[in-house]
């Protein structure tokens, strides 16, 4: 049998692992041959296919980004998408879709495999580490980890000019990045989509920590947003899914700060550089296994699932209740860090 691969979406650390485990175990396990679609979606709409083999896959376990290319491409909002897809597959031979992504990307292959019967298996990718059926995606830990380096780098800057330095943080939805990086790298505000946020309380803690002699560190997810106010935009265009191109809060914060406690303030936007490079040794080894348990699924023929990480157990779960709603920060566990706050 011969299978398809595509990575969708934004590029993640552990892309190139996922399609190693897949080619390596499909090929020397099963017999099966592969079909790299390039561009996400955009592959099999415009039959832009690639060989894979062990030659192909060989030397990518630390590369960063996707060997295959990605996109945002939404074949549900092109015409006569669904039916360009099956066409390419027949033409290519293509018994199983494997497909790479995150909730828009995998919200694309649940409608391929519930409603055009098109024989998908998921796996899931994404920095944020929304997706509620996986404990972890990965991506995740590589993201964190620049961004606590970051931190802790701003830290020295920020203390030796005694100024307020703003971290904004990816996270459009989902404020994973910004507790779990705001956390390890000692920051002394974590801003969250999930809590909308107090001006005024934020200029008391920075205030506070001006009081004690050290520089604040305000770390801040590019979708939270103030209680008297809007989610900042880079600009109004949407992408093929309908999200708006966010980035601005923290400049925003920034200059709130300084106007309102008199205090000079600094924006860092860490931006694109959190998914980035070199996947951590977690990723990879996460990434790898959910290759590995994919193909499994394919020889199964156990269509239409995605594989997840349950402790440390991979299973399977239907797309669609993968996709059902996101994972998002508990309240319980944000308070529990507000003790650093100020």
């Amino acid at each position: 049998m011969r299978v398809g691969v595509l990575t969708g979406g934004g590029d993640c650390p552990g892309l190139n692992a996922v399609i190693r485990g897949i080619v390596r175990k499909g090929v020397q396990e099963y017999g099966y041959e592969f079909t790299g679609f390039r561009d996400g979606w955009r592959g099999p709409l415009e039959n832009r296919a690639v060989r894979l083999d062990i030659p192909a896959v060989r030397g990518i376990l630390p590369r960063g980004g996707t060997i295959l290319g990605s996109s945002r491409t939404n074949p549900l909002k092109i015409e006569n998408g669904i039916r360009r897809i099956k066409e390419t597959l027949a033409k290519e031979e293509v018994g199983a879709l494997i497909a790479i992504g995150g909730e828009d990307t995998l919200g694309v292959a649940a409608r391929l495999s519930d409603e055009y019967g098109v024989p998908v298996v998921g796996v899931p990718k994404t920095i944020d580490n929304d997706l509620s059926a996986t404990d972890y995606t990965f991506g995740f830990d590589t993201a964190v980890g620049i961004a606590t380096e970051a931190i802790d780098r701003l830290h020295t800057t920020a203390e030796s000019h005694m100024r307020v330095l703003v971290v904004e943080v990816m996270g459009r939805h989902a404020g994973w990045i910004a507790l779990h990086s705001g956390l390890a790298g000692g920051a002394n505000v974590i801003l969250i989509p999930e809590q909308r946020f107090d001006i005024e309380q934020v200029c008391a803690w920075v205030t506070s920590r001006f009081r004690a002699s050290y520089a604040p560190i305000v770390v801040v997810a590019e979708g939270a947003m103030p209680k008297d106010g809007q989610m900042v935009v880079k600009d109004e265009s949407l992408d093929s899914f309908g999200h708006v191109r966010l980035s601005g809060v923290g400049e925003w914060l920034a200059k709130e700060i300084e106007r309102r406690t008199g205090k000079e303030a600094r924006t860092t936007v860490l931006g694109h550089v959190q998914r980035g490079g070199t996947p951590s040794a977690f990723d990879r080894w996460l990434a790898t296994r959910f290759g590995l348990h994919a193909i499994d699924a394919v020889r199964d023929r156990d269509f239409g699932k995605m594989v997840a990480l349950r402790g440390t157990d991979i299973v399977r779960v239907p797309i669609a209740e993968a996709t059902a709603r996101l994972k998002t920060v508990d309240p319980a566990l944000y308070e529990e860090v507000g003790v650093f706050f100020g």
